[in-house]
């Protein structure tokens, strides 16, 4: 049993004795811990956006995987890049087919990281968001 233990753990280590290895003997207990953790999860939270044609959020089904771009909110003619926001995003949820907007837009949810919402958010206040799917 003791030796099939000594196998599986020699099983597991990389590198010839004669090569050190980082985090190998000698390394900070810190960083051997740091190379042992899995890497963290990114949990994603709800954002709702606001996307300037309705029309588009129609086409979307929860699941479906999008692109938000930002074009800045300024008269046709001025300079202004549109950007995209968010790469991937998932759709959460999608508003009824019945559902309008007095502005023309549509409000969907998305599934994102919380620094991707941070930003929709900020780009939603000052830009017509736009979505292309994936």
């Amino acid at each position: 049993m003791l030796l099939a233990l000594a196998a599986v753990a020699l099983a597991f280590t990389s590198g010839s004795p004669a090569a050190p290895q980082p985090g190998g003997e000698g390394a900070p207990v810190s960083t051997v811990a740091a190379r042992a953790r899995p890497p963290v999860a990114v949990r994603p939270v709800s954002a709702p956006v606001r996307i300037a044609d309705a029309a588009t959020v129609r086409l979307l089904r929860p699941g479906d995987r999008v692109d938000v771009i930002a074009a800045p909110n300024s008269p046709l003619g001025t300079d202004g890049e549109a950007r995209v926001v968010a790469r991937g995003a998932r759709v959460a949820e999608v508003p009824d087919p019945g559902e309008s907007s007095s502005d023309g837009g549509a409000l969907v949810v998305l599934s994102v990281p919380r620094s991707t919402a941070a930003e929709l958010a900020g780009a939603g206040v000052t830009s017509r968001l736009a979505v292309t799917v994936c």
